[in-house]
């Protein structure tokens, strides 16, 4: 089982994008979800995770721009970005914490997948 990111694109600056994270044969609805980005030439890092009680982590990078909810008829897990800037631009995968913490370390999380691209024109 894998975690697919997707709903990445062009968007240009202060534009927004939602993306959706799903997953086949697993249901995220009882699991800690995070979002992650990987831009080039630079490490992998959290951006925003959902716990299964609903409480919620963002980085500061994103905090008040980015909105992470979970989509419990479709049994996904969104990521509302908006006011998007060039810094924004990565590959943003999404990963399961089957520990439950609720951090965005990337540490510990797991099942990833193919990440989907996001792309931010100034």
């Amino acid at each position: 089982v894998q975690l697919q990111a997707s709903g990445g694109g062009l968007v240009q600056s202060g534009g927004s994008l939602r993306l959706s994270c799903a997953a086949s044969g697993l249901s995220l609805d009882v699991w800690t979800i995070g979002w992650f980005r990987q831009a080039p030439g630079k490490e992998r890092e959290g951006v925003a995770c959902i716990s299964n009680d609903e409480s919620t982590v963002y980085s500061d990078s994103v905090k008040g721009r980015f909105t992470i909810s979970r989509d419990k008829r479709k049994d996904t897990v969104q990521l509302q970005m908006n006011s998007l800037n060039p810094e924004d631009t990565a590959v943003y995968y999404c990963a399961l914490d089957p520990s439950g913490w609720g951090s965005i370390r990337v540490y510990g999380y797991e099942l990833w997948g193919r990440g989907t691209l996001v792309t931010v024109s100034s």
